[in-house]
């Protein structure tokens, strides 16, 4: 068994088949799956779904960072509200997220960005849990927050990462945060079958689908799905010359260490 440490289950993708791509899931060998938040609504429908499936969803709340306008105070104040009276939920939050930078498309919203998220670092620090952290074009930035509470930090997960050996290196200073992996990991062109296995330890890297994005070679085009964290699962046993199960029981210990989650 193994675990799906991204996917947006709650998604409009999945609302006329939800029951059955957890099946699938569990007949892949998912056995557990994360989901994250993007804002308020999506906290709110997601706390509901993980307590329906208490054994096998787990949430994680907060704003994304495309989220993220000149209201995000309001929202943050809204979705902070929720997280308090959850220490006796059925399913509290495992995480922070996701949360993050994102100037890929513009950084009109640079500012309030880069504010909400040191927000969100705070709260990590405050509640100690950790840090569900989406970065596109911001690494720098991203860095330089992180760095000011890394000594009180718990730790987290830097998702969908993509880089070479230089950025995992920037990242892994960070020693309790893992990398995130997923379908890009499988694409043809990709680099990271190369880049991973010298540059990252097997005990730093975890698996997830970020569906329904990105599917992985062989089902890419189609809607993502948490049973198809298996094809990343094996590829990446692959660059590491290791057996799918054996990267399954290592990876499960990741997870376990920074989310406090076991199989």
């Amino acid at each position: 068994m193994f675990v799906d440490t991204h996917c947006h289950l709650d998604g409009e993708e999945f609302n006329e088949d939800r029951e059955a791509v957890m099946q699938r899931a569990r007949e892949a060998g998912v056995g557990k799956v994360f989901l994250p938040a993007i804002d308020l609504s999506s906290s709110q429908r997601i706390l509901a779904l993980c307590q329906q499936y208490p054994d096998t969803l787990y949430p994680m709340i907060g704003l994304h960072p495309e989220e993220v306008r000149a209201d995000w105070r309001e929202q943050l104040a809204e979705i902070k509200s929720i997280i308090s009276p959850l220490t006796s939920h059925l399913s509290p939050p495992i995480a922070i997220g996701e949360v993050g930078l994102d100037f890929y498309w513009s950084r009109e919203f640079e500012k309030e960005q880069l504010e909400a998220f040191e927000a969100h670092v705070q709260w990590a620090v405050e509640a100690q849990l950790p840090l569900m952290i989406h970065c596109r074009k911001a690494q720098n930035e991203m860095v330089a927050i992180i760095k000011r509470y890394a000594k009180d930090l718990p730790g987290g997960v830097f998702h969908c990462f993509t880089g070479n050996e230089k950025e995992a290196a920037e990242l892994l200073q960070f020693d309790r945060f893992v990398l995130g992996v997923g379908g890009v990991l499988t694409f043809k062109k990709s680099h990271l079958p190369e880049t991973l296995p010298q540059a990252v330890p097997l005990d730093r890297i975890v698996l997830e689908t970020d569906a329904p994005y990105m599917a992985p070679v062989p089902m890419r085009g189609q809607r993502n799905e948490p049973a198809y964290v298996k094809y990343v699962l094996e590829r990446m046993a692959e660059a590491y010359g290791i057996t799918p199960a054996e990267l399954a029981v290592q990876t499960n210990e990741n997870v376990a260490r920074v989310f406090g989650v076991k199989l």
